[in-house]
């Protein structure tokens, strides 16, 4: 099937998961769901394949088993791409994502020794400073509050040290285009303007240890 966007129910229907999350909600509008929600998403990732790899969409149950809030359901649809790349709808629109969300002990020695060398730490400050120009954010993930052990409080790249995580992040608000094909021209758009960060990170930090 071709790719023609999401309908407005759709994000009506994650509206709806806020306001009653609960089973009866869920198995009342299961085949909305299939349909007009995953069935979408499942287009997509085929859109996007040839260029980004295969996708996986995650499961739409919460793990509650260490969490106080016991809400069976996720209030969105996320899915990934084997190439690199977050997808993620919601009642508050489309958003997607790049790069390296959380990096396990051996990734941020990598991600921290990269940074702090000034050859491959300012070709990182230039890739930043494009893929921001481009409209595409950089947001660090888990962030210290001070300098990392070993580093210098006054490095010259000091915030980009104190990150435990880096990607490339966009939210697109409600709009009539998420109805339409042109909803795969906005992510492929955004997944291209990505790439720089993505790279440098395959280059300079890697997977993590459990996928080498």
């Amino acid at each position: 099937m071709t790719f023609r966007g999401w309908p407005v129910e759709a994000l009506e229907f994650y509206e709806g998961l806020s306001a009653d999350n609960s089973k009866t909600y869920w198995t009342r509008h299961l085949a909305f769901y299939e349909e007009q929600v995953r069935g979408p998403m499942l287009e997509l990732l085929a859109a996007l394949e040839p260029e980004f790899g295969p996708g996986k969409i995650f499961r739409p149950y919460r793990d509650v088993r260490f969490s106080k809030d016991k809400t069976p359901y996720k209030t969105h649809l996320g899915a990934w791409l084997e190439g690199g790349g977050y997808l993620q709808l919601s009642a508050d629109g489309l958003a997607a994502g790049s790069g390296y969300y959380q990096l396990d002990s051996g990734q941020l020695g990598r991600f921290r020794e990269a940074v702090a060398n000034d050859v491959s730490g300012t070709l990182l400050i230039g890739i930043i400073a494009e893929t921001e120009k481009a409209g595409i954010g950089v947001v660090g993930r888990d962030t210290l509050k001070t300098a990392p052990r070993g580093y210098p409080k006054d490095h010259p790249r000091i915030e980009l040290l104190r990150h435990k995580g880096l990607i490339t992040w966009t939210e697109w608000p409600p709009a009539a285009w998420l109805g339409t094909a042109a909803a795969k021209t906005r992510v492929v758009e955004f997944l291209r303007g990505s790439l720089p960060l993505r790279h440098w990170l395959d280059d300079h930090v890697g997977p993590p240890l459990a996928a080498q």
